[in-house]
């Protein structure tokens, strides 16, 4: 039986150890589905510019397919586009959260309203070895956002590892940054048929009055 899958894809670690899980379980990737705000005209959490996600679709392999929604209408154009996907003969939707149970009930919502069944492959497992488990498995990411009030910003722009993820932890915040302590951007891995050559600028750039993120620059 085909299992052809999207993945709701935000270029970080969880959607993308999701993905990795996902076809380790036998389901085919098809489209790699990124929600874009209308406001900023960036992906909505991570605050990467669309050329950060065609050079993940095209050393991974899978198209990347961009959502654009103001703030309200976020979950019209969510469903809109798995309607379509849908049509196209995709029958699931690949998600990377771990443990929040309205972020699950929302998921099977918008899924459901298409006719597609909600995957979640991390669910219920222990945040921390969700990232050991990403790090071990080869993947490279960098943490690209951070929330100033959970995290200090020394940890901006650093790669992910094992003694960065015990430094996070006597920080006092989550191991795996799912509380908003920070968001990641990978950018080589298992699933990678080639490293993403990014170039990382060492200037921090506020948002708000919490989060600041490291601007990053690929050349298609």
């Amino acid at each position: 039986m085909d299992k052809n899958c999207f993945v709701s894809w935000s270029g970080g670690k969880d959607s993308c150890l999701a993905l990795y899980k996902a076809m380790e379980s036998g389901y085919t990737p098809q489209k790699l589905l990124t929600m874009f705000s209308l406001e900023s005209g960036i992906s909505s959490a991570h605050r990467l510019d669309e050329n950060i996600f065609r050079a993940q679709s095209d050393a991974i392999g899978v198209e990347s397919i961009i959502g654009r929604a103001e703030f309200n209408d976020y979950e019209k154009v969510f469903v809109s586009h798995v309607k379509l996907f849908k049509e196209q003969g995709i029958d699931y939707g690949v998600f990377g959260d771990i443990d929040l149970d309205e972020h699950r009930q929302w998921e099977e919502k918008v899924c459901t309203k298409a006719a597609i069944t909600a995957v979640l492959p991390l669910w219920k497992i222990n945040r921390k070895d969700i990232v050991k488990e990403f790090i071990s498995l080869g993947f490279k990411a960098k943490i690209v956002v951070v929330n100033t009030e959970l995290l200090d910003m020394k940890f901006l722009g650093q790669d992910l590892s094992l003694s960065l993820i015990e430094e996070i932890e006597n920080a006092g915040a989550d191991a795996c940054g799912e509380n908003g302590e920070y968001h990641t951007v990978v950018y080589d891995g298992p699933i990678f048929k080639k490293p993403i050559e990014l170039n990382f600028e060492s200037e921090a750039i506020a948002v708000g009055e919490k989060w600041v993120h490291i601007k990053i620059n690929y050349n298609l």
